[in-house]
């Protein structure tokens, strides 16, 4: 891939941390909630997971609204345990490919991701990483529920080109979901989709020569 690209904008869930759905389904089943795949799945989700990733609902707001769709009286353990079993590890591999693209260009994250999520997948870089402050592995974190904003909507990367004073046509954007990598090209940003059914980051980054 020729180098007409001077930053690089990386998703988080598939592309660096290992993500699950089908695991929190499946917890949400065991406490009686077999409808979770119809409203949360990588490509579509219900109001409440949009709300949720945008800040417009906090933790509290969000348990209160799963307890509403079960119907039942569920912990607040009982809902996060669930919520957080997809989150799986970051590979080693990973973080040391992060660093490798940050020595020729600034990487940035952007991720949808929600109030309950942050501290668990920060507290699994922690726990098997060793590293004790995830957002310092970025020159920019970015999460959706910071943002009040979520992607595919083009305002969301705007505001990250904006904060770095990075151009779009020449910023490249990493990630699993088709949809946003559409949105990111709306924006005028570059954008890669990483289908895992064939590759992982590592291979994407191989492929397209990015670290030559």
């Amino acid at each position: 891939m020729e180098r007409n690209f001077d930053t690089i904008i990386l998703d988080l869930g598939g592309v660096l941390i290992d993500v699950d759905y089908g695991a929190s389904a499946k917890a949400f089943l065991a406490l009686g909630f077999p409808d979770f795949e119809e409203l949360y799945s990588k490509a579509r989700q219900g109001h409440v997971f949009d709300r949720f990733e945008t800040g417009e609902l906090d933790p509290c707001g969000f348990r209160d609204a799963i307890r509403d769709l079960v119907h039942k009286d569920l912990s607040d353990e009982d809902i996060d345990g669930c919520w957080n079993a997809m989150l799986g590890s970051i590979p080693k591999d990973r973080l040391e490919l992060v660093s490798a693209l940050r020595r020729s260009m600034p990487v940035l994250l952007l991720s949808n991701t929600n109030a309950i999520h942050v501290p668990a997948f920060e507290a699994i870089v922690k726990r098997e990483n060793g590293i004790p402050d995830f957002k310092s592995l970025f020159d920019g974190a970015y999460y959706s529920c910071d943002l009040g904003m979520r992607k595919p909507h083009p305002e969301i990367f705007l505001h990250v080109l904006k904060e770095h004073g990075a151009a779009a046509e020449r910023t490249l954007f990493i990630d699993d979901s088709p949809q946003h990598v559409a949105g990111a090209r709306h924006a005028g940003l570059m954008a890669e989709h990483l289908d895992l059914a064939k590759e992982d980051i590592l291979g994407l980054v191989e492929r397209l020569g990015l670290l030559e």
